[in-house]
């Protein structure tokens, strides 16, 4: 009984328009109403505490360290590095732009912020070239989505905070997993442009692509920084953020000169707003979650699923399945949210390993960003690239499935997370 009236007074909420962060708090009431403990003054601590933490204060920091990253020429100079590398060869602009999103996404952390630097400045020059325009934004939606997955990540922190997992070996247990992403759509590409009768520009001399190096050299920098500090303790997660925000604003104002000092205002308005609606979703989360212990929700659930906990793989499955039903119609800060204290308990009853597990959660979550209908980074790059949905829908089907396929394989041999962990972070 419980669990209905969790899950019809979320979707009913959410069914009327109610946003997601007040379909939490009244799902919460509901429950607290279900519990006999309705409390108005309970409701509001739990919220103010929700997202009272210092983990979270990375939130804000990458967000803002994406919006300088974008608006400060690092986006325009990695782009130009991976053409100067890759650029000749057939199809070379599919491999650019994948390039370009393994090292923005190890800059930003946010899919929406790299889908629209890679649909505005790669789109254009993909769709002139004679790639098929569906096609070459389905390939940059599927490359953004690498964002959330390799460090540093923002559904890593939300998640690490949400399930008291360490943040930082998440980071490190992502790196492997997002270039295998990459290397994914590399096959996939490969297979599906390749009857495609587009002339690659000519090869770039040596000393050009030595020039592009040097002007990318800082860009590249910061991804090394934050890898490093992480593995040897340098920083934590939340001060990694501010190095990277720091460095990318120090970066664009001082060394590429190409953020004025009257862009910082719209720049950190921008960065606020964004992370307001996250942290507001947080903190309603965490209401709910609170009550989801309360009503011993994991331990019903826990009942439900014991024929599965002896077989931690098919209950990976079985999870992995539900999770990308969910994902369909929900983002992914939400579902985060939202799942992580209900599964969490589950997996660590079947003796799942929670860094492992939330490698995958996140990257199913990050998936589900160009699944349709609701697919934000779709819509995001419909938008910048003047494009319908329909058609970015069409064009995205082929390296969602490749990316899916990847996670399941990772559901059948753990080790491929696993082991890498071990070598950044034994």
């Amino acid at each position: 009984m419980t669990i209905a009236i969790f899950l019809s007074s979320l979707i009913a909420a959410m069914m009327i328009g109610v946003p997601i962060s007040f379909s939490l708090l009244l799902c919460g009431a509901a429950l607290m109403w279900h519990l006999n403990m309705f409390d108005a003054q309970i409701l509001a601590q739990n919220l103010i505490e929700g997202s009272n933490s210092f983990p979270l204060l990375a939130v804000p920091f990458f967000m803002l360290a994406g919006e300088i990253m974008n608006a400060g020429g690092l986006s325009k100079r990695i782009v130009a590095f991976a053409m100067a590398l890759v650029g000749h060869v057939r199809g070379g602009l599919g491999y650019v732009a994948i390039m370009a999103a393994v090292i923005m996404a190890s800059l930003s952390g946010s899919a929406v912020a790299d889908a629209a630097a890679l649909a505005a400045l790669l789109l254009p020059m993909m769709h002139t070239a004679g790639h098929d325009k569906a096609r070459s934004a389905g390939l940059l939606s599927a490359a953004s989505i690498i964002a959330p997955v390799i460090p540093p990540s923002i559904g890593f922190v939300i998640f690490g905070v949400a399930a008291n997992v360490s943040i930082s070996k998440l980071f490190m247990a992502g790196i492997v997993p997002g270039v295998l992403l990459g290397a994914a759509l590399c096959l996939t590409w490969w297979w599906v442009a390749r009857k495609e009768n587009v002339k690659p520009p000519a090869r770039k001399t040596r000393a050009e692509v030595f020039r592009s190096l040097r002007d990318a050299l800082w860009a590249l920098g910061l991804p090394i920084i934050v890898v490093v500090g992480l593995k040897f303790g340098v920083f934590t997660p939340t001060e990694a953020a501010v190095v990277a925000a720091v460095y990318a604003l120090a970066i664009s104002l001082l060394v590429y000169r190409e953020l004025r000092i009257s862009q910082l205002y719209g720049l950190f308005l921008a960065a606020a707003k964004t992370t307001a609606v996250i942290m507001f979703l947080v903190a309603g989360a965490m209401v709910s979650a609170w009550l989801i212990t309360v009503a011993q929700l994991p331990a019903q659930l826990v009942d439900l699923l014991q024929p599965l906990l002896d077989s931690p793989t098919l209950l990976m499955f079985a999870i992995m399945i539900l999770v990308i039903i969910v994902g369909t119609a929900m983002d992914m800060t939400p579902t985060i949210l939202i799942l992580t204290p209900v599964l969490m308990p589950i997996v660590k009853a079947a003796g799942i390993d929670p860094v492992y597990f939330g490698v995958l959660f996140v990257m199913n979550n990050a998936i589900g960003l160009i699944t349709p209908p609701v697919g934000t980074v779709l819509n995001t790059v419909a938008g910048v690239g003047k494009i319908s949905m329909d058609e970015v829908t069409r064009g995205v089907w082929p390296f969602m499935i490749a990316q899916f396929a990847l996670m399941f394989l990772m559901v059948l041999f753990p080790q491929i997370v696993l082991v890498p962990l071990g070598w950044f972070y034994g």
